[in-house]
């Protein structure tokens, strides 16, 4: 079985870098967002998401982006440094620029979406010359997304990252976090979720989105094992490919493919899952956990998630996180 070997004289156990944003979900839930009046805000954004679950689960994060120089801003910050998160890597626009919103409507447990406003966002104008190479030489894992590529100059301060990584010995995971409504056409997503992906010992994504990466790929059937072969022919380790309620394989450098039962849930909303999933998932390969025990570990943190209404406040401690299997494997939770 592959395993990742993690630097541990670095002080920094994990760093990401890419989108921060604000989430406003939906206060009336089982109706359409025409319908819906108010809503409670939290911090957002993919990798923001992963560093506050790695954060609640015990490590010592850091975090490279931008936010705007608006209230939003200044609370998102906040909220990073509240968490444990180190903020020195964060930089604040002073362009006009403003920080992202995404409305989400929660029409039932299976029926959400997102409605997102990413014009002029801050996010996506950190440059590479805002990177710190110190942060990241002293992180264990850099964690990039691939909302940050979406535009320049966020992707090449994405690059820049990945080699300060590579030069100092960081594993680098790649969470491919696609959102259509960022990208200029399929080919340029094609093309720079590719190059990032030959970078990186760890890819996680949906089958979804490893479609997209293949626009010019020959894998008519889109199978997953020749999805995931391709990566290791680079420098890839480990290969998630997500399959929603059907679970998620992990897929191994040295031919194996893992998968383990989920767990259920009271389901509230499906955003979020991911996130938490990739948290709980990197956290446990952190700890030195067999690859089953690391799905099964960030399966159940994704049930605390869509469980509870927001993404961010809700992401677990790896005491609740145990107490979660615990309860599961004596039947006291049942799915909604």
């Amino acid at each position: 079985m592959t395993s990742i070997a993690f630097d541990s004289s670095k002080e920094t156990d994990f760093v990401a870098i890419g989108r921060l944003c604000i989430d406003l979900n939906a206060n009336e839930i089982n109706r359409p967002m025409e319908d819906t009046s108010t809503f409670t805000k939290y911090v957002g954004g993919s990798p923001a998401n992963i560093c506050i679950g790695m954060a609640r689960l015990g490590l010592r994060t850091g975090f490279v982006g931008k936010v705007a120089d608006d209230q939003m801003g200044r609370f998102i910050t906040r909220y990073m440094k509240e968490n444990g998160i180190e903020t020195s890597g964060v930089a604040t626009d002073r362009t006009g620029a403003v920080t992202g919103l995404a409305f989400t409507e929660i029409k039932s447990p299976s029926e959400c979406s997102i409605l997102m406003y990413r014009d002029n966002a801050a996010d996506l104008l950190l440059e590479p010359g805002e990177v710190p190479e110190k942060l990241i030489a002293g992180s264990k894992m850099l964690l990039v997304s691939g909302t940050a590529l979406a535009e320049s100059p966020s992707r090449e301060a994405v690059f820049q990252a990945m080699d300060y990584a590579r030069r100092h010995g960081a594993v680098i995971a790649f969470d491919l976090d696609y959102r259509p409504y960022t990208w200029a056409s399929d080919a340029e997503t094609a093309v720079y979720y590719n190059l990032a992906a030959e970078k990186c010992d760890i890819i996680i994504g949906t089958r979804d989105e490893f479609d997209r990466m293949e626009l010019f790929d020959s894998n008519p059937g889109r199978a997953d094992g020749i999805t995931a072969a391709k990566w290791f022919h680079h420098r890839a380790q480990i290969v998630i490919i997500k399959h929603g309620k059907d679970g998620s394989i992990a897929y191994t450098k040295d031919g194996s493919a893992h998968q383990t039962a989920s767990y259920p849930a009271k389901v509230v909303k499906t955003f979020g899952a991911g996130d938490s999933y990739a948290a709980g998932f990197l956290y446990g390969l952190m700890q030195g956990w067999a690859i089953e025990r690391c799905m099964a570990f960030g399966s159940a943190a994704a049930c605390i998630v869509i469980s509870s209404h927001s993404c961010s406040d809700a992401m677990p401690t790896a005491v609740q996180v145990h107490d979660y299997i615990a309860r599961c494997e004596r039947g006291e939770i049942t799915a909604s």
